[in-house]
């Protein structure tokens, strides 16, 4: 698959924010393709988090149930191609901090936390690769 506006760099280039966006929401539904093919169930997409007073604010993705009851957030990385490490070298410790605390928000509203996870899933190019507990809440 082509992203023809995205850079070397995984960066847009020109005023093309909007094509950005065309471009995560298309990885989005590609990876949830991916993922219920394996047999987890869409729970949320696109849940956010506003900015608070400690200026972190966060998104997640895809929140899913896996086939064995855990809750599985998920953030997925698109880039053209897989150079400096690819779409999934692009969630460094700063988007991780803010995917762990948009989660926390949102199991707020359970009454009893089930097991979870955050996975990625990274697509570079014509490469999807799914990266199965790619980070805990241990920071």
């Amino acid at each position: 698959m082509a992203w023809p506006w995205v850079s070397r760099t995984g960066a847009t280039t020109g005023a093309d924010a909007n094509d950005r966006a065309v471009t995560g929401r298309a990885g989005e539904a590609l990876a949830l393709r991916y993922l219920e093919a394996r047999g987890m169930r869409l729970v949320e997409r696109n849940y956010r988090v506003a900015r608070g007073r400690s200026r972190r604010g966060g998104e997640i993705d895809l929140i899913l149930r896996d086939t064995d009851g855990t809750l599985v957030f998920v953030e997925v990385r698109v880039r053209r191609h897989h150079i400096g490490g690819g779409a999934a070298a692009s969630v460094g410790a700063e988007k991780q901090a803010r995917l762990i605390y948009a989660a926390q928000t949102w199991l707020l509203q359970l009454a009893r936390v089930p097991p979870c996870r955050f996975d990625v899933v990274a697509v570079d190019g014509d490469r999807v690769e799914w990266l199965k507990a790619a980070f805990d809440d241990a920071q």
